[in-house]
């Protein structure tokens, strides 16, 4: 009977690959904000996938951004490396048939001795899988990888073998956490996250970066089979003009946006949930390190 392994996984590579679709699809479950637009994931998410034989503690990171200007994103960079460094194995997640300078200074990031898994991501776009033959055997001579294994965090294809080379890389060790539990993140958490996700969905290409959401308050409320939750939450923004842009003609796109937010948080938390949102003007925030501080970035 073989062993029961059990270790931490830190998801790196540089922004837009689809490492927060990966993490969701490889737990079952939706705890990384997916959008379109890079370097969406701003916080570490632990995703835990339990299985018999293994569990898998999976960390989520900031994709790396090889042109960081403002404070928040050098900080977003040093997590993600952190977390590719302080992992027993690194997944490193790259997009099929594109391996750019980019994705070549996310890599450099890891240390050298450090295990690495590649998951070579968004397999489904290809009309011929054979393609990508001389394109798996240009990574295989970057470094001594572990293992390369072509995925699709859209479809599942080939979830299974990634899992495998995983756990063949994870340490013998009893399980960390409970079998039930899926994320050490809270429900205050996801309910930021969930609405900074309609944000990034809304706005414009910029905008959303010079933006973060702030929960000010988080009650559950009613029976305890029938939780009520009232949430209360800030839209931080950098001018009067981004205020004016978040909140739309006639509160409009504020509410929009809410709207879907408190939908996506119902089916999340599996209970109704009243949200009250705010726009707020804290100049600069993006560059000031005592406000990242407070954000926990710093």
């Amino acid at each position: 009977m073989s062993s029961h392994r059990c270790g931490t996984i830190g998801i790196a590579g540089r922004p837009n690959t689809g490492k927060s679709s990966l993490l969701n699809r490889l737990v079952g479950q939706k705890l990384s904000i997916v959008s379109r637009k890079a370097q969406t994931t701003r916080h570490l998410v632990t995703g835990i996938l339990t299985r018999p034989d293994c569990q898998y503690i999976f960390v989520d990171a900031p994709g790396q951004q090889a042109n960081a200007r403002s404070t928040l994103h050098r900080a977003l960079n040093r997590r993600g490396a952190e977390a590719a460094r302080d992992s027993d194995v690194a997944l490193f997640v790259v997009e099929v048939q594109r391996f750019t300078p980019e994705d070549a200074a996310a890599l450099e990031r890891i240390p050298a001795d450090q295990q690495v898994v590649v998951a070579v991501n968004k397999i489904d776009r290809l009309a011929e899988r054979a393609r990508m033959i001389p394109f798996l055997e240009r990574l295989s001579k970057l470094r001594d990888f572990r293992a390369i294994v072509p995925v699709s965090a859209r479809t599942g294809k080939n979830v299974e073998a990634l899992l495998k080379a995983l756990r063949e890389a994870l340490p013998e060790a009893p399980a960390a956490y409970p079998e039930d539990q899926l994320t050490d993140r809270d429900e205050r958490f996801f309910a930021a996250e969930l609405l900074r996700e309609k944000l990034f969905e809304e706005m414009g290409e910029e905008l959303p970066y010079r933006c973060e959401v702030v929960i000010e308050s988080f009650k559950e409320e009613g029976a305890p089979h029938r939780p009520f939750r009232r949430i209360e939450a800030t839209i931080l923004v950098e001018r009067d003009s981004q205020k004016a842009i978040v909140v739309g003609k006639g509160g409009a796109r504020l509410k929009r946006m809410a709207t879907a937010a408190r939908k996506d948080m119902e089916k999340l938390f599996g209970g109704k949930v009243y949200l009250g949102t705010w726009v707020k003007v804290r100049r600069a925030w993006t560059d000031d390190a005592r406000v990242l501080r407070q954000l926990g970035y710093e």
